[in-house]
C-alpha cells in the first residue's frame, strides 16, 4: 500500500532541482523536504568491504616509494569521491571544502563562465539550455548539444564536476569546445570568453495579435529573487488586463522546488497538489499550492522545450495535468529527481539525489520529459532567428479559443 503525506514549506537543508550546480551554471533549490539526510547502518558485506580498503590503505601507506610526497587528505577525498561517483548519477558529487566554497559562492549568484545548464547523459556532457543573455547563448550553444572536447580533452571520462571546473574560469578568459550536434554532420568548434553572469529571472512583455492584447511571460530560472520578480509581474498583467498569458519557460533549467510550487499557486484558486516526492523508506509527500490564485481564470498557454527541466517542468507538468494551460513547443529535458546539499564538518559537502518527483497524476518525466499538447518543433538549421515560430503558434491558440 502507498501511503502520503502532505507536508509544509521548511527550510533546514537545501534541495536542488537544478540540473546542474557550480560557478557558471544552474541555481540551486532552497529546502522543501524538511528532514536531514539519514545514514543507514552498514551492513556485515560493507563492514567487511571497509576492511578491505583499510588494508590497502596500511599497504599504501608502508609500501608506496613516494608516500612523503602524497597528501593524506587528498587520499581520503579521493576515495570518497570514488564512492559517490560508483552510484554512477550525474546529479550526486562529493566536493572539497574549495570546491564547495566556490559552489556556495554560485548559490550567492556569482556566476563566472560561459552560462550554461549543463548535464551528463549515458555518458555525454550535453548543453541543457544556455543561460539568458550568457556568452554560451550568444555562441550559439543549443540544449542537446554534446561537448565532446573541452580544449582537447576528451569529456567521454569525465565527472560532471570535471568539466565544470575545466569550462569554468576568469571572466575574459577563452576556452575552447568542440560541439557534436544532431543533423550536423561535422563538429562545430566554439570559441567562447567567459563572462561574469547576471541571469534575469523573469521578463514581462506584451503582445497585439488578432485584435488581442496577451501577456508574454517569461521565467527564466526559479532562483532567489524570481517569486518577488514574477509578483510584480502578476501585478502588471492584473492592472492591464490582457486576453491571455503565455508563460515561456523554454530554456529554463531549473531552481528552487519551493518557488515553483509558489508560482503554481497563482494559478489555481484552491488548494491543490503541485508535485508528489517519492524518498526512500518514506511516506509519499504531497507538495500543494496555497490557493493565492490571482491568475486563476486567465486563459493560458505554457512553452516548453528540451531546455526546460527540473522546477519548470515541475510547473508544466502540473498545469498539464489539471488541464489549466495548453502546454505547447518541444518535449522538455527530463529531470525528475531531487537532490539535497549536506555540508560536512570540514568544509566538504555532499550533494545527493535523495528523492523522485512525480506530476499530480503520478506521471514521472524523469529521462522522458513532457510531451506538449501541442508540438512546434523548430529546426536550427533553417529557422528565422527574427522570428519566433513557437511564440507566434502560442499566440495563435490563445486568439482562437
Amino acid at each position: 500500500m502507498s501511503y502520503r503525506k502532505t507536508v509544509a514549506l521548511a527550510t533546514p537543508w537545501k534541495s536542488i532541482l537544478a540540473c546542474v550546480f557550480g560557478l557558471f551554471i544552474g541555481w540551486q533549490a532552497h529546502a522543501m523536504l524538511g528532514e536531514e539526510l539519514t545514514p543507514a547502518d552498514p551492513s556485515d558485506e560493507a563492514r567487511a568491504d571497509l576492511g578491505l580498503f583499510w588494508g590497502v590503505w596500511d599497504i599504501v601507506e608502508g609500501s608506496y616509494v613516494d608516500i612523503t610526497n602524497v597528501d593524506e587528505q587528498a587520499q581520503i577525498y579521493g576515495a570518497i569521491s570514488g564512492m559517490v561517483n560508483a552510484l554512477d548519477d550525474p546529479y550526486s558529487v562529493f566536493m572539497t571544502p574549495d570546491e564547495s566554497e566556490e559552489f556556495l559562492s554560485s548559490l550567492d549568484g556569482e556566476l563566472e563562465g560561459i552560462g550554461a545548464e549543463l548535464t551528463v547523459k549515458e555518458g555525454r556532457l550535453i548543453i541543457v539550455s544556455p543561460l539568458k543573455g550568457s556568452p554560451a547563448e550568444a555562441a550559439g550553444l543549443l540544449p542537446g548539444d554534446h561537448i565532446y572536447l573541452v580544449g582537447e580533452e576528451p569529456t567521454g571520462e569525465m565527472t560532471l564536476w570535471e568539466a565544470i571546473m575545466l569550462i569554468r574560469g576568469e571572466p575574459g578568459t577563452d576556452v575552447t569546445l568542440t560541439i557534436l550536434r544532431e543533423g550536423v554532420e561535422e563538429p562545430i568548434v566554439l570559441t567562447i570568453t567567459r563572462q561574469k553572469i547576471d541571469v534575469p529571472s523573469v521578463e514581462l512583455t506584451y503582445e497585439e495579435y488578432e485584435g488581442q492584447n496577451f501577456a508574454h511571460l517569461a521565467v527564466y530560472q526559479f532562483g532567489d529573487d524570481t517569486y518577488n520578480e514574477f509578483e510584480a509581474a502578476v501585478r502588471d498583467i492584473l492592472l492591464s488586463v490582457p486576453d491571455g498569458l503565455v508563460l515561456d519557460l523554454r530554456m529554463n533549467g531549473g531552481g528552487y522546488l519551493d518557488v515553483s510550487i509558489e508560482m503554481l499557486s497563482e494559478f489555481f484558486d484552491d488548494k491543490r497538489t503541485g508535485v508528489i516526492v517519492k524518498r526512500l523508506n518514506r511516506d509519499d509527500e504531497l507538495m500543494e499550492t496555497s490557493g493565492n490564485g490571482q491568475l486563476a481564470d486567465i486563459p493560458m498557454v505554457v512553452l516548453i522545450d528540451g531546455g526546460s527541466a527540473s522546477a519548470s517542468e515541475i510547473v508544466a507538468g502540473a498545469l498539464q495535468d489539471y488541464d489549466r494551460a495548453v502546454v505547447m513547443g518541444e518535449q522538455s529535458f527530463g529531470k525528475g529527481s531531487v537532490q539535497e546539499l549536506k555540508d560536512l564538518t570540514d568544509g566538504s559537502s555532499l550533494r545527493l539525489t535523495i528523492a523522485k518527483w512525480f506530476t499530480p497524476l503520478e506521471q514521472s518525466i524523469d529521462h522522458t520529459g513532457i510531451i506538449p499538447d501541442i508540438v512546434v518543433d523548430i529546426d536550427p538549421a533553417t529557422a528565422d532567428p527574427e522570428v519566433d515560430v513557437q511564440l507566434d503558434a502560442a499566440l495563435d491558440t490563445l486568439a482562437t479559443q
